[in-house]
């Protein structure tokens, strides 16, 4: 069809998941330009619902899509020994994916310089070799072609191929939101990581339960490896955790959810054009040994948006150099064996206290605290990796199409 005039905005955002959205919503918080967010039409590019966990702080301007948070957490290790922590003034708080698009929604709805497309884009080129910004070609849900301008485009899309790395795992995972015939859950605690259930011959497993009421929870049964299970492999893993661990008995599966999320130590480039930047995992805001994402990506939007704000064209990454440099250690030392992946996590938690452990996991500790937290981790198995890294030979890998669907 005849393509429509191009509009003009000073951003635009590609892709409606949580990096897409958080970006919108600190642009439209403070002002800092128009934006134009263009998200899939309804139909096989449009993700399903999911569900998406942070730790914070006090007020962070997402409590209209908190749909629930916790102030103890919990670890079981492979032994069965409980780990339970404290970590004032973190809580863990959990948004839904359809709650936060509301609350995005409407703040661009009242915004005078906001707008929501639905469109399928088809491309994103400079406009006279990026000095004046780029271009956004998309396809409407009529057939109708419409090109978009801005200064900057960030877009939050999945990569077709891995960069380099020198190791690839993967953080994948299958839940249920369950509703049990009695009362099996406390609410005021959520559990972090359960390592009773069955461990792989390579890499990690464990349960994960989100208490949303006495008698429902979101129960996950998450994999740290190089590869997916299938549905049914999970199903069964979840079947085994809620009955024969949890004891839950009868219940009812009201809604499941599943994810893949990298765990790599590949060099995501945030720029794919003089005006055109990446961000969420396919900008490197996934943390390598974690697979957390969107803590990071809140941090990344706050900065961008205080950057455009003040006039500033460079654009902050999402994690330090220390923090990727430990990552990449921890990744290649749990991919070789060298490190026992429920005991590490465990240890962590018995043995730092918990804020400072949660600050460590958000890139904000000092040297001396990293230097302290390092001491209470398998010291000779760490060094021997980190002496060995960089002779290791970064290979490109395929990649799947992944997103930052979950924490």
């Amino acid at each position: 069809m005849t393509p429509r005039p191009a509009d003009d905005s000073d951003v635009i955002v590609i892709g409606g998941g949580a990096a897409g959205l958080s970006l919108a919503h600190r642009l439209t918080e403070n002002g800092a330009a128009t934006v134009t967010v263009v998200e899939p039409p309804d139909g096989p590019l449009r993700p399903a619902e999911r569900t998406w966990c942070y730790w914070a702080a006090g007020a962070d301007g997402l409590e209209e899509a908190v749909g629930a948070s916790w102030s103890v957490l919990r670890l079981h290790g492979t032994d069965g020994r409980p780990v339970v922590v404290r970590p004032a003034p973190f809580t863990y708080r959990m948004v839904r994916s359809a709650d936060f698009e509301r609350l995005v929604h409407g703040r661009l709805a009242r915004s005078d310089g906001g707008r929501l497309l639905r469109a399928t884009v088809e491309s994103v080129r400079g406009v006279r070799g990026g000095s004046a910004g780029a271009e956004v070609r998309c396809t409407l849900p009529g057939g109708w072609s419409l090109t978009l301008r801005a200064r900057r485009v960030f877009d939050s899309r999945p990569l077709p191929v891995l960069p380099p790395a020198r190791t690839r795992w993967l953080q994948h995972f299958r839940g249920w939101f369950v509703r049990t015939a009695t009362e099996r859950f406390d609410p005021s605690v959520a559990d972090l990581m359960d390592f009773r259930v069955p461990q792989p011959a390579h890499g990690l497993a464990f349960g994960y339960v989100l208490p949303l009421a006495p008698d429902r929870a979101l129960v996950e049964y998450t994999g740290f490896s190089g590869s997916a299970l299938t549905t049914e492999a999970y199903e069964s893993a979840l079947r085994h955790y809620c009955r024969d661990i949890l004891g839950l008995g009868a219940l009812t599966v009201e809604r499941p959810e599943q994810g893949v999320i990298p765990m790599t130590d590949a060099r995501f480039p945030r720029r794919a054009g003089p005006a055109h930047f990446r961000i969420g995992t396919a900008g490197g805001a996934t943390r390598a040994a974690t697979g957390y994402t969107f803590a990071a990506v809140q941090r990344q939007s706050r900065a961008i948006a205080a950057a455009l704000l003040d006039g500033r064209t460079a654009i902050p990454p999402p994690h330090g150099r220390r923090a990727s440099a430990m990552d990449a250690v921890l990744l290649r030392a749990l991919d070789t064996g060298r490190v026992d992946g429920p005991r590490f996590f465990t240890d962590l938690f018995r043995r730092v206290p918990a804020e400072r452990l949660l600050r460590f996991l958000d890139g904000a500790t000092s040297l001396r605290e990293e230097w302290h937290i390092g001491l209470c981790t398998p010291v000779l198995p760490m060094l021997r990796t980190a002496a060995e890294l960089p002779f290791v030979r970064r290979r490109s890998q395929p990649f799947a199409r992944i997103g930052d669907d979950h924490r």
